[in-house]
């Protein structure tokens, strides 16, 4: 029998017990020291965690945002402070995304930290993973900060479809920790990363509808931004607030990105 038929036939021998449980010991230590070290950003807390909720608080307390406008959403118009808690809830994804995993992850790059991971068992995967799960469970927590507060302060209404408007946040968070993943992956210093995110991160609050929410933009310029993550993901979640399953059309513009973008932070992810 030739080297290459046995081979072939020579069954693959399963991964050594010890070997697995010393690889999910070290992805548990890895998550374990990067939640410590995100606990003593005090500014990463602030933006994502509270700065969200804290704008849409203070927006709510202007009294014409609370009043209702005939030329926003269907039927007899809704309030401006309803229009903004997507944007509340989109917000803390952007600036997880953007602003706060970037700089950390390069910062590891550029004082050479990965460089000296990579000579360990480490794969990238895991310390990117840990990233991504820690800013993506700070965004979550702080979208549903917005939504409950909303409701307890200024009478919004809770979504009427909350499983499209839950599938809706998911793919939100994971297409914003793509693009998040990919200016880690490519950005070789912690100030080019804080470069390349303000860049992008001013017109993604745009598509969010920081400061106009998709309802009031054009026909014409709202087209254009439901093809942007954000802009689906904003349209989406109004649709399932209001009680419509997220058209199709938005879920797919998130699932195409997400795909991308994680693909791209995959493939260019470099230890230095």
């Amino acid at each position: 029998m030739s080297t290459v038929s046995r081979l072939a036939t020579t069954p693959v021998p399963p991964a050594h017990p010890e070997s697995t449980a010393r690889a999910r010991g070290a992805v548990r230590a890895v998550l374990r020291t990067e939640i410590r070290l995100f606990r003593r950003e005090p500014a990463a807390l602030f933006w994502i965690l509270v700065f969200p909720t804290l704008l849409l608080v203070v927006l709510g307390s202007i009294p014409s945002f609370r009043e209702v406008d005939k030329t926003l959403g269907s039927g007899g118009g809704i309030r401006l402070v309803d229009a903004y808690v997507p944007v509340a809830v989109l917000l803390p994804m952007i600036m997880a995304a953007l602003q706060a995993m970037p700089p950390v992850v390069t910062g590891y790059r550029e004082r050479g930290i990965l460089r000296r991971m990579s000579a360990t068992p480490m794969r990238p995967s895991w310390l990117l993973g840990a990233q991504m799960g820690i800013h993506g469970a700070a965004a979550l927590g702080s979208a549903l900060l917005s939504v409950t507060v909303a409701r307890a302060a200024f009478d919004v209404p809770l979504p009427e479809q909350p499983a499209g408007y839950l599938l809706a946040l998911v793919l939100a968070i994971l297409v914003a920790l793509g693009l998040g993943a990919v200016v880690s992956s490519r950005a070789r210093t912690s100030k080019i990363a804080n470069a390349i995110g303000t860049v992008v991160f001013f017109p993604m609050m745009f598509c969010a509808g920081v400061w106009l929410p998709v309802q009031a933009m054009p026909d014409g310029l709202a087209r254009v931004v439901e093809y942007t993550p954000f802009g689906a993901a904003a349209q989406a979640l109004n649709q399932a607030a209001t009680g419509d399953w997220p058209s199709w059309s938005h879920l797919a513009v998130m699932v195409v990105w997400t795909a991308l973008l994680t693909g791209a932070a995959a493939r260019w992810f470099r230890w230095e």
